[in-house]
């Protein structure tokens, strides 16, 4: 997929518990989200999840929401969608993402 020159690429982290699988290839879990650069809206994502369909599933929460002002929106629907035992993590790295945004777009 090509993207458009108003998009930007950031990348949250967060740590993972020693019991999810994602720790026994990644020491770290990371979500990579393109946006507009202007609007903030997420064009698409991705994360280092074992599994291709969980990458999926957390794409598609997220895809066509504004990273900073749909926030809790976001929260709450990968609280209400996702029950798989990186949840803290997703939700962990998808505010540091927002946090690299704001100041991306503070500066």
């Amino acid at each position: 997929m090509i993207y458009d020159k108003n998009t930007i690429y950031i990348l949250g982290t967060a740590k993972i518990g020693k019991n999810d699988p994602i720790s026994a290839v990644y020491n770290i879990f990371f979500v990579g989200i393109i946006l507009e650069r202007d609007s903030g809206k997420i064009i698409d994502s991705t994360c280092n999840m074992v599994r291709d369909v969980t990458t999926d599933f957390i794409r598609s929460i997220l895809i066509g929401y504004n990273l900073v002002d749909d926030i809790d929106q976001i929260v709450d629907e990968i609280q209400n969608r996702f029950y798989g035992m990186a949840q803290k993590a997703v939700i962990a790295s998808v505010k540091d993402a927002r946090n690299k945004y704001i100041m991306i777009k503070n500066s």
